[in-house]
């Protein structure tokens, strides 16, 4: 048992020995580096003004765009929609279309059909032709018993608007 003592004692003072602090070694050369003379700081470089290009060639094909989208905008200039912003405002089109639901129609005397739409508050709402519903501006171009066709200016990415049209169908049986 005393070899064991002696032993375990002997290992431990070596480590202890082994876990000698370097903290003044790390004092040491921080104060050579402290005691050295500072670097210059190198000049900042000299910038010369660019001449400013002025593109004059605004008639001519231009070099970003493909050929066949540069066609294709050609055309769609003599084709532009813009949605009618001074017009009044129609109470469905406060919604979403998505969040709108056809609950029926019914005929009117002129033989023309009304349709039947629910709000997401639940107030029911009469539309005919030419009536506007959704949050893009539609026009309801048709009305079936079972549907509602509507045609949306929305926006097409390219400082302008095209005409995208919609269905609004009634689901399951009418009220």
């Amino acid at each position: 048992m005393n070899i064991k003592k002696i032993t375990l004692f002997s290992m431990l003072g070596l480590c202890l020995v082994g876990c000698d602090s370097r903290i003044d070694a790390v004092n040491q050369e921080m104060a050579n580096i402290r005691n050295q003379p500072p670097l210059p700081i190198e000049p900042a470089p000299d910038f010369t003004a660019v001449e400013t290009f002025n593109y004059a060639a605004h008639q001519l094909k231009s070099p970003f765009l493909p050929s066949s989208l540069a066609a294709e905008l050609k055309i769609m200039a003599g084709k532009r929609v813009y949605p009618n912003f001074n017009r009044q405002q129609q109470p469905l089109e406060n919604y979403a279309l998505e969040t709108l639901n056809m609950k029926g129609s019914l005929r009117n005397q002129a033989g023309g059909i009304i349709a039947l739409i629910q709000t997401p508050d639940g107030q029911i709402e009469r539309v005919q032709r030419g009536n506007y519903m959704g949050l893009n501006q539609g026009r309801i171009v048709n009305i079936t018993p079972t549907q509602i066709d509507l045609i949306e200016v929305i926006p097409d990415g390219r400082d302008g608007y095209v005409e995208r049209p919609r269905s609004l169908i009634l689901i399951g049986p009418a009220p």
